[in-house]
């Protein structure tokens, strides 16, 4: 089925203020919900939150970092989640980054790869309700069962960039997430996990006519994100190593000012979906078009109303 997504809690509206909106995603044509975990809500809250105010939602983490949770709470957090929302919960899964994983949280960022591996292998048994003892390459597990294992486990997507984590995702995983993309990327992305695995991606929009000020904001978070080591290299891979080679040297000579206007104004339109209400839905729509299964727009802070923002990105029927 045609997925649309959208990602909660929407910036600067509180928890609970949510419950008039997500109940009226499904008649607006939205079929799913998607969390982020950075330094705001957990992951998890929002979607349980969720589960009770839209019955028929698909549910999804997009992600979880494997390192900030031991392998058994990531379980246990993950079975709760399922088994109040059954057969609608999706457990996205990635390495996060050492921002969040090491500064933030106190853990070791090392082998991404293997971690996020490990994590998934882990995962797929002990959602399935069996006993765990295994010396994985990056942690170890003796004799882990869920008390309540979901019935049916839910599924599990995989956080990834390049092609190492891409074929990985498309192996092992039930699809995978990306982010930071324009819709001109998805055919690249897409032909490391070929045409039956579901790619998900996160989609920045900002619903403004005022082309400087949606700029201003690609650019502050373009360079808060994209300098980030993996998101750099990703880029590189994708040909914008040129392009954003001037805001990588600002960025490393501390001039962090310098390094947001040197980003080009293509490579912001590229990456976060700025105009009218029509022009964004026509744009988050090309992402599809271009082999995407399920958008998760992400509503960038404005000024105006969300819940009207919302409501006027739902996909045309």
């Amino acid at each position: 089925m045609a997925r649309w997504g959208l990602t909660i809690p929407l910036t600067g509206v509180p928890l609970a203020a949510h419950r008039e909106l997500i109940e009226q995603l499904p008649d607006l044509g939205y079929t799913d919900a998607w969390s982020a975990e950075t330094a705001g809500t957990d992951a998890f809250s929002p979607l349980l939150l969720a589960s009770q105010w839209a019955p028929s939602l698909r549910l999804g983490t997009a992600i979880v970092p494997v390192y900030t949770r031991g392998p058994g709470l990531l379980a246990m957090s993950a079975a709760t989640l399922a088994e109040a929302a059954p057969g609608r919960f999706v457990l996205g899964i990635g390495a996060s980054s050492p921002v969040i994983v090491q500064n933030w949280n106190a853990a070791e960022f090392a082998d991404p790869f293997g971690r996020s591996r490990d994590t998934l292998r882990f995962l797929r048994a002990a959602l399935a309700g069996e006993k765990v003892s295994e010396e994985y390459r990056t942690f170890s597990v003796s004799k882990f069962r869920l008390e309540r294992p979901p019935d049916p486990p839910p599924s599990i997507m995989l956080a990834a960039l390049r092609p190492g984590m891409l074929r990985l995702a498309a192996k092992e995983a039930d699809g995978a997430i990306t982010n930071w993309l324009a819709p001109a990327d998805v055919p690249k992305v897409r032909a490391e996990i070929g045409e039956d695995v579901e790619l998900v991606a996160r989609i920045f929009v900002c619903p403004t006519e005022d082309a400087d000020a949606a700029r201003g904001l690609g650019r502050m978070l373009i360079s808060s994100y994209l300098t980030v080591p993996v998101y750099a290299k990703f880029h590189d891979w994708l040909g914008r190593g040129d392009a954003l080679a001037p805001m990588h040297e600002a960025w490393a000579a501390g001039d962090r000012q310098r390094a947001n206007t040197v980003i080009p104004d293509e490579v912001v339109d590229d990456l976060v979906v700025h105009g009218s209400l029509d022009e964004c839905r026509e744009r988050v729509q090309s992402y599809v078009d271009s082999g995407l299964d399920t958008p998760v727009i992400s509503v960038l802070p404005t000024g105006g109303d969300p819940f009207e923002q919302v409501r006027g990105l739902a996909p045309r029927r």
